[in-house]
């Protein structure tokens, strides 16, 4: 019986959810890292939970958003939101022609609004990244962004400013 309650709620686990806010858009892992460790799930299993969700949509959209531009491209309305998007995604594209795959990881890694996974395979598409090298980066970025979040969930920044004097 109690396994059986198991299977049939595991999509309410804490686990599952952590997994799941890490997937989402705007939230990814930076907001699915706190709320794992709000909800008492350890720190290495949050982390690699919300790094496994976070990095799972990355290869749908790295193929996907190149399929769907060529598509787009063909209707006036389709061109219009290609074009909107890309002039959204203008100055992220900018750092990533400068710093080419760096900055692909510097784009994915710092933890701010409208940076990370997502924005980095939507730049990688749009400037033609070859996927080869869009998902490593991505990965890299999403690994060091899991870090950064997690220290500064642990309250180690916190400690680290008091004690260095940053």
């Amino acid at each position: 019986m109690d396994g059986e309650k198991r299977l049939t709620n595991w999509y309410l686990s804490k686990e599952f959810l952590t997994f799941l806010i890490s997937m989402l858009p705007i939230a990814e892992l930076r907001g699915g890292l706190p709320f794992a460790l709000s909800q008492g799930i350890s720190p290495s299993k949050a982390y690699l939970i919300s790094v496994a969700g976070n990095i799972l949509p990355v290869i749908p959209l790295l193929l996907g958003l190149r399929v769907l531009s060529r598509v787009a491209k063909r209707y006036k309305i389709g061109l219009r939101i290609f074009n909107w998007l890309t002039d959204k995604m203008e100055r992220k594209k900018r750092i990533v022609k400068r710093y080419s795959i760096v900055g692909v990881i510097l784009l994915v890694a710092i933890p701010l609004p409208l940076t990370g996974a997502w924005t980095g395979s939507i730049v990688s598409s749009l400037l033609f990244i070859p996927i080869r090298y869009a998902f490593p980066a991505i990965l890299t970025g999403v690994c060091i962004a899991g870090v950064i979040v997690l220290l500064a969930s642990l309250g180690i920044l916190g400690a680290l400013k008091i004690f260095t004097g940053m």
